[in-house]
């Protein structure tokens, strides 16, 4: 029996090892490959297209928030992947209703994400411990650690939406990333505001009680609270918002530090984003963006 506790409390139980895996995840489905495990899936998003070359022959189910469930349940898994943001509570009730067994994650912290790849190799039936890919990863994390101490973090500005402009709370994966990597997220401390136009001063803040659980990690901004916080970097991923040259354009165009010495950066947003064992590499990449 292997038992292992997800996002919510949820819990997974398989009798042994998954032999039939349906993956909602774009990065659980690579992180799978990754570990050598790549037979195991059966069924995939739209979105899980790492590692290319290797999974364009797997059926898709639809997309992360649009999963159909009677396609997935027809692939007869004997564990399905979700995330608890990626995914819908809809999709999650409505397999879990069917008698599947579902895997949940939430990871928002590096160390999350590598505690995650050890449990999808514990529900593969290995020993997660002694896997080169989990060692490899743990070992890499450990060196940024020891990277990032040595020295001052960098003030970034990474947006994940351009119209309107949205950015990251520091209790998000991305910022967490950005951390290890050595920089310091602008606007770690800015929680998004409801109603939504409170995020740009139109409206008066809702109180926290009618606010109540819904999210406030991705907060809407202007570009003067950008000019106001000056940060040395700015840092454009390309997803979820493929980021343009148009786009560093307008923050090249900024009195901010990040444009007067050149460092608006486009850049590979799966290194921020994706919770994978590519964060052996990836932390690695986004370091050296922060301190080009």
């Amino acid at each position: 029996m292997i038992t292992l506790r997800g996002a919510l409390g949820a819990e997974t139980s398989l009798q042994g090892p998954a032999r039939r895996i349906v993956s909602l995840v774009p990065s659980e489905t690579e992180s799978l490959f990754m570990l050598g495990e790549g037979e195991r899936v059966v069924g995939r998003t739209d979105y899980c297209f790492e590692p290319a070359g290797a999974v364009e022959h797997l059926p898709s189910v639809g997309g992360t928030k649009d999963a159909r469930v009677d396609d997935v349940v027809a692939l007869a898994p004997d564990l399905v992947l979700m995330n608890q943001e990626e995914n819908t509570e809809g999709i999650h009730r409505a397999l879990v209703a069917r008698g599947v067994t579902v895997h949940l994650c939430f990871p928002k912290t590096v160390g999350d994400a590598l505690a995650l790849t050890r449990d999808l190799a514990t529900l593969c039936g290995l020993d997660a411990d002694a896997h080169p890919v989990v060692a490899d990863l743990a070992r890499a994390l450990a060196e940024a650690e020891r990277a990032r101490s040595s020295r001052a973090p960098v003030r970034v500005f990474c947006p994940i939406w351009m119209d309107p402009l949205m950015t990251v709370h520091g209790e998000t994966f991305i910022s967490d990333v950005l951390d290890l990597a050595g920089g310091a997220n602008v606007f770690a401390d800015r929680t998004r505001r409801y109603p939504l136009a409170a995020d740009l001063g139109a409206a008066t803040p809702w109180s926290a009680e009618r606010v109540g659980t819904r999210d406030v990690r991705y907060p809407r901004v202007t570009l003067d609270e950008v000019v106001r916080l000056a940060p040395d970097v700015v840092i454009l991923p390309d997803e979820p918002h493929p980021f343009s040259e148009a786009d560093a354009e307008v923050f090249r165009a900024l009195p901010i530090p990040a444009a007067r010495t050149g460092r608006v950066h486009r850049i590979d947003g799966k290194d921020l984003s994706w919770y994978s064992p590519r964060l052996a590499t990836g932390v690695a990449r986004v370091a050296r963006w922060l301190a080009a």
